[in-house]
């Protein structure tokens, strides 16, 4: 009997616990909760982005192959890192939506994708630059640069639809579902690499393998530039979702003057 007691009790702690969490799903819990968070995403962006690039760039010697050009993985390999992640973290919260239908998940989904698709051009962008002098060509049908080329595209599709649709809730539902069969192409451009032995692109620069791990003089600032990039989507995730949720209100109370005045 106690044994039962004690079981029921964890769980109603448990279901307590999810649905203190999913209050935050409310507009007004979340704009209170954000403005808090906002400042300190901020200053942690600052005090491991910057010093991540700065060591990385300058205080960094060059590679026996490469040269400087392997200090564009200072920007390369966070932004592409970030890329995948911005979709994942999009998946969910379209999954959210889809099941929870919370309003602040959807527009959250909404809010990344625009940071989701300027890394992706960063990564496109600072990889050709890349595969330029070490390639001798700016692109190549690579595994891993095709599916990332894919994932912009998706990326693009997504944004379109959400502009074409008038209705929020059906263009919340059906980029969801996009984001869902996208999310194929993002787990390809994580894993390319390792699906596919031919290909020009190198293996992960960050690797439990050390044979395929960068000496620790680059990996360590690397290691904090990655941080510094999550946390400067942190930081932009807030803002714009925080955006989108004040556009939203903005259309409602103009569709409601609309309706007094009609």
């Amino acid at each position: 009997m106690t044994q039962t007691t004690t079981n029921r009790s964890e769980k109603r702690s448990l279901g307590q616990r999810m649905n203190a969490l999913w209050e935050y799903a409310n507009p007004v819990k979340f704009m209170a909760l954000s403005g808090k968070v906002l400042p300190w995403a901020l200053g942690l962006c600052v005090i491991t982005l910057v010093p991540g690039l700065i060591w990385g760039f300058f205080f960094t010697p060059e590679a026996a192959n490469f040269g400087n050009s392997v200090k564009i993985i200072y920007v390369h390999v966070p932004a592409s890192t970030m890329a995948i992640n911005i979709w994942v973290m999009m998946l969910v919260t379209s999954l959210v939506w889809l099941v929870r239908r919370h309003h602040v998940s959807a527009l959250a989904a909404k809010a990344a994708a625009l940071i989701g698709v300027t890394m992706t051009v960063i990564s496109l962008i600072t990889g050709a630059v890349w595969g330029q002098p070490m390639w001798g060509t700016y692109w190549a049908w690579d595994p891993r640069l095709t599916s990332f080329l894919i994932l912009f595209l998706f990326y693009m599709g997504y944004m379109a639809l959400w502009a074409a649709i008038d209705n929020p809730d059906t263009a919340a539902d059906l980029t969801s579902v996009l984001c869902v069969v996208g999310s194929v192409f993002a787990l390809l451009s994580r894993y390319a690499v390792n699906f596919w032995n031919q290909g020009l692109h190198q293996g992960a620069s960050l690797s439990l393998d050390k044979e395929e791990h960068v000496s620790n003089v680059y990996w360590q600032p690397l290691v904090l530039a990655i941080i510094g990039f999550g946390f400067l989507f942190v930081v932009l995730l807030l803002v714009r979702t925080r955006t989108e949720i004040r556009r939203r209100r903005l259309h409602a109370l103009m569709a409601r003057e609309r309706m007094i005045d009609a």
